[in-house]
């Protein structure tokens, strides 16, 4: 059975190498390592530039829909980083930024393939150490956002125009041809002149 004391100091001197270690990067980033992946470094690099120097946020959202396996891998690794960054480090997950991440190659598993006439043609099985550091930045800069209705509000403004154009020029016939009709004036005038000369010509009853 180990001593008691032995224990107690093998486990006090881990600490101590820990603490003596130190970060090996800045006080706001942050890091995550993946080694000994299935993937060949040259197909993981393809799939690494295209996040490099991305919010941590958007490249999680790019690598979601990349039909790679090595996308897969770079996820995780990314996602450990942006975890260790804001749960051991206090940063901010929505600021954090892509600013390191390398694939370097790890060893080779040999395989055989069996050939003709005796032969043996050798198989490489590639792997992948992917290495990501993420920084705490200035908050991701947001697009301005459009006035209130848009282009959309001024095309139904247009529209409405285009309709109100037609009615008004209706309105306008219409009451200029109210306005030059000729009043019925005359008609009423001798209407009552003949009503008066007819009761004049009418023999009243002093005169029957």
């Amino acid at each position: 059975m180990a001593n008691v004391n032995t224990v107690e100091r093998t486990k006090e001197h881990r600490e101590n190498r820990k603490k003596n270690r130190g970060r090996k990067v800045e006080d706001n980033q942050a890091a995550a390592v993946a080694k000994f992946l299935r993937v060949p470094p040259r197909k993981a690099r393809l799939v690494i530039d295209e996040v490099r120097g991305k919010y941590a946020l958007d490249a999680l959202a790019f690598l979601r829909y990349i039909p790679n396996r090595a996308a897969g891998y770079i996820s995780k690794v990314l996602t450990s980083a942006v975890a260790n960054g804001a749960n051991n480090h206090g940063l901010d997950a929505s600021r954090l930024k892509l600013v390191e991440a390398r694939v370097d190659e790890g060893p080779r598993m040999k395989r055989v393939q069996p050939r003709a006439q005796g032969r043996a043609y050798a198989i490489l099985k590639r792997t992948s150490h992917i290495t990501v550091v993420v920084e705490e930045v200035e908050p991701k800069p947001r697009k301005p956002r459009k006035p209130v209705g848009g282009r959309a509000e001024a095309a139904r403004a247009a529209r409405r125009a285009t309709v109100a154009e037609p009615a008004a020029e209706v309105t306008e016939v219409i009451t200029t041809a109210v306005a030059e009709a000729p009043v019925s004036e005359t008609v009423v005038e001798e209407t009552v002149v003949d009503t008066t000369a007819a009761q004049d010509a009418a023999p009243t009853e002093a005169d029957a």
